[in-house]
């Protein structure tokens, strides 16, 4: 995904959820060790993965991500609410994502 697409949906998605240009974007580079369990709380915010990852399973109230999932039939980029990013890899890992946080 590129930078300007991941702007752009952003931007859209945070229109629709009624928010209009009133929220930040923040850059969110996460470091997971080997088998790090990582727990993220963004409600009423986004969480958008730039890139895939193999051997990272992201599951949140929204979706799920996980390259390796058999009986997966989609797999979602946009993550809100409770998040959690497991490594599934014998190495660390690195998962970007923008994070778009409304200003109340």
């Amino acid at each position: 995904m590129t930078s300007d697409l991941a702007l752009d949906y952003i931007a859209r998605r945070m229109r629709e959820m009624g928010y209009g240009k009133d929220y930040l974007i923040r850059f969110r580079h996460v470091l997971l060790k080997v088998n790090e369990v990582r727990e993220l709380t963004a409600y009423n915010q986004i969480l958008l993965l730039i890139e895939p990852v193999h051997n990272m399973r992201i599951e949140s109230d929204v979706g799920l991500f996980d390259l390796t999932e058999d009986h997966a039939n989609e797999m979602q980029y946009e993550h809100r609410g409770r998040i959690i990013i497991t490594n599934l890899s014998l190495s660390q890992i690195n998962a970007r994502f923008l994070q778009a946080i409304p200003i109340n």
